[in-house]
């Protein structure tokens, strides 16, 4: 057995980017143990959940028996069913007492990704919390874990008063927690286990790239800070060349020893596990069953995975031509974590520059390596950085000085921590951001992340921009008031929405088109980055690894309007490098 399975604990936890394989890992783990005859409930949390399809058994929100797997059982938590759940029960007694206008704005308020996770954690709590509920089990693991904040918020004592109920303080993160009081005791019981190293484990999952490693690092400290100590990391998707001499393989084999040469000093102190790449993936039991071991060498095939099939995928000059014809505004890249965004925009922006068009680039990337990636620049492109650190310290000083004043200290502790939850920072460099799409009147702008769907739609009431923007400020900037219609303006604004030819990353690309068209935005574009597929390898791992990312790309074209797809890359500088038509449609 497996090393770091062969002393589970009762619970494991799984959790990393998008994309990682978290989710066959934590099947994989499963079958595992149940093959070694233990019971084990295995559940996931993930609002893009392939779990049916990677275990071959349709699913439910109850515990399912997994085909052919005696001893394991499986669920689907639905986190926006679960969420829909949870705001009614908030918002339903007020429908009749409250103008429909108030229970509208309650309702958005209650829409964001604070109420998803709270809403998720309700419900795996009653697994954790309730033991009559997983009596019958040795193991339960959950893919997907809570974060840090969601851990600190549930284990303040302020939590649990009235002041929750009565609070006008405008944080974001207020709503969810007005239905959380009667939940104590089982909340208390579950972070409890949560923090126990002898009944948790926390499970790291990452790729060998700098960014996810990045993201592996900040969620390991952030938990073990909340008392998830007993951690161990899993390293996935491997790749070194052996004898292959394809440039491909020998430039993802000198990522890969690039990337494990500098891992942070806080991974490098965990017991790790490393999963070699698995060029078919691991979807089904049979290839579950293979996850921890080295896969057999794919036969070599003829001809590379072609995308000939595939009409109208552009690549990345192409789509820098329709934006240069539609002139200057805002571009936007958004996508989840690790897709490419910072990389995507640092390209289009020095290719709109080189093209002699006058271009302002400007991040949220907290890493703050936008100059360094650009170099020595190009004289009709200037950088600029909204800095999410100053912007939410800027922020929350504000908020205390104007809401936080007369509060007590338990409201004071409450009100501090709701402060340092995803939703602050989203709204702090709110302001900032309208200010940078500003510019794009008589320029292009490029920028690299921008607010969710939710939030827009937050701040387009009067009232919620006074209460999440301004405070007690008066006066709207005139930035903030032409945000919205300039974001909803096909012609100022292009928004590019970034995937990955992956099922987790596609489903969350959607899952963001959706919300922003909630908001009124339509995407102009997605871009499908990082594809073997588009590379001509020959290298039969890589080959085969490309005909498994076709399925995703169908979906992916068949969910946008306009797709680019972009080749792998070993280094960034090389997307500034025209692309060869040949790997596109061979």
């Amino acid at each position: 057995m497996t090393a770091f399975l062969s002393d589970a604990p009762r619970f494991l936890f799984f959790t990393g980017k998008g994309g990682v394989g978290k989710t066959s890992l934590a099947c994989a783990s499963a079958l595992v143990l149940a093959d070694a005859g233990r019971r084990v409930l295995l559940v996931s949390t993930d609002p893009a959940s392939n779990l049916d399809e990677v275990l071959a058994t349709p699913l439910a929100q109850t515990p399912t028996p997994v085909r052919n797997v005696p001893g394991l059982d499986a669920l689907n938590i639905d986190p926006q069913a679960a969420a829909a759940d949870y705001r009614e029960r908030i918002v339903g007694p007020y429908r009749n007492l409250l103008p429909p206008a108030t229970v509208s704005s309650i309702e958005e308020q209650l829409s964001g990704a604070c109420t998803v996770e709270i809403a998720s954690f309700n419900e795996f709590t009653r697994l954790i919390g309730d033991e009559s509920a997983i009596a019958a089990y040795d193991h339960v693991i959950l893919d997907t874990a809570p974060t840090g904040h969601t851990l600190r918020l549930l284990a303040l004592p302020a939590a649990w008063n009235d002041f929750i109920a009565g609070n006008k303080s405008g944080s974001s993160c207020l709503g969810p927690l007005a239905g959380l009081k009667e939940q104590r005791q089982v909340y208390e019981k579950t972070v409890n286990t949560l923090t126990d190293s002898a009944r948790t484990l926390l499970v790291l999952v990452s790729r060998a790239d700098s960014s996810t490693l990045q993201e592996a690092a900040r969620a390991s400290n952030e938990l073990a800070l909340q008392g998830m100590a007993n951690q161990h990391l899993i390293l996935n998707g491997l790749f070194f060349a052996g004898e292959s001499q394809d440039a491909t393989a020998l430039a993802f084999d000198s990522r890969t020893r690039a990337a494990l040469s500098t891992l942070p000093d806080i991974l490098r102190k965990l017991p790790r596990t490393e999963i070699t790449f698995h060029p078919s993936g691991l979807s089904g039991l049979a290839a579950l069953r293979q996850t921890f071991k080295t896969p057999p060498e794919p036969p070599a095939q003829t001809t590379t995975p072609g995308l000939k099939s595939f009409d109208g995928l552009l690549d990345l000059d192409e789509l820098v031509d329709r934006l240069a014809e539609d002139g200057p505004g805002a571009i936007l890249t958004m996508g989840k974590g690790g897709v490419g965004k910072t990389t995507l925009a640092i390209a289009i922006a020095q290719k709109l520059a080189a093209r002699g068009y006058t271009v302002h680039l400007t991040t949220t990337d907290p890493a703050g390596r936008i100059s360094q990636d650009i170099g020595a620049g190009h004289p009709n492109l200037s950088i600029g950085r909204i800095d999410p650190a100053t912007e939410t310290k800027a922020h929350i000083e504000q908020t205390l000085a104007t809401s936080g004043v007369g509060l007590d200290a338990e409201a004071l502790a409450l009100l501090e921590e709701e402060l340092r939850s995803p939703c602050t920072e989203e709204v702090a460099i709110f302001q900032a951001f309208s200010r940078e799409i500003a510019k794009g009147k008589n320029q292009f702008v490029v920028l690299d992340t921008a607010p969710t769907g939710h939030t827009l739609l937050l701040l387009d009431a009067t009232e919620a921009y006074h209460r999440e923007v301004l405070h007690s400020t008066n006066t709207l900037p005139e930035a903030v008031r032409q945000l919205l219609p300039r974001l909803r303006d096909p012609r100022f604004t292009r928004v590019l929405i970034v995937t990955l030819p992956e099922a987790t990353p596609v489903h969350e690309a959607a899952a963001l088109q959706k919300d922003l068209r909630r908001a009124g935005i339509e995407p102009m574009s997605w871009i499908i980055n990082q594809s073997l597929a588009g590379t001509g390898t020959r290298d039969p791992r890589l080959q085969h690894k490309a005909q498994h990312e076709l399925t995703y790309i169908q979906e992916a074209i068949t969910l946008s309007t306009r797709r680019v797809l972009v080749p792998w890359v070993s280094s960034p500088n090389h997307l500034l490098q025209p692309v060869d038509q040949t790997n596109l449609h061979p």
